[in-house]
């Protein structure tokens, strides 16, 4: 059995380092590398976080929120869409991550306040089933460190082609295809 208060003290821990990670890797990009993609089917730098900052309300934060209200299921998201209509490529990197880090901050505070047993309860999102508030907390957690993984590929992808014909490749496989 999972414990409620452990995983909710360990994903707030988390939760509130993400945004030091996030500024580490990205705090010095060009604008350049802030809207290369590794990819055609790819996001840049400033789409991945563009895509947290609204993550962070839109998708977690507001499910657990139903989680802990008693509501019975989740409103759909597509996170493909709103990357499009949110012209998230054409975004202000900087504004985006002062948003993500502003939104992160309410949402460590918010989950301070959460009776751990509270997450016990569930809710239907219709594509993937029944969650609970302890799922959400666990996948929210995953959901940075994937994105940690996606931008950290993202960039030694950028790095490698910006120093081309040079054989980075002796660093190991390098995530992408190249141009």
């Amino acid at each position: 059995m999972i414990d409620a208060s452990v995983l909710l003290s360990e994903a707030r821990r988390d939760l509130a380092r993400f945004p030091t990670l996030l500024d580490l890797l990205v705090g010095e990009l060009d604008e350049a590398t802030w809207r290369a993609r590794p990819g055609p089917a790819e996001w840049a730098p400033v789409e991945i976080v563009c895509h947290l900052r609204d993550e962070e309300t839109q998708d977690f934060g507001a499910r657990v929120r139903v989680i802990l209200e008693g509501g019975t299921r989740f409103a759909p998201n597509d996170p493909e869409r709103l990357a499009v209509e949110r012209r998230y490529l054409e975004a202000n990197p900087w504004e985006a991550l002062a948003g993500f880090r502003a939104r992160r901050t309410e949402s460590v505070e918010f989950l301070a306040s959460v009776i751990p047993d509270r997450l016990l309860a569930v809710a239907d999102r219709p594509s993937v089933g029944r969650l609970s508030g302890l799922d959400l907390l666990a996948a929210w957690v995953t959901h940075d460190r994937l994105h940690l993984h996606q931008l950290a590929g993202t960039l030694a992808r950028a790095w490698t082609n910006r120093w081309a014909p040079l054989r980075t490749d002796y660093a190991g496989p390098i995530p992408y295809a190249p141009p």
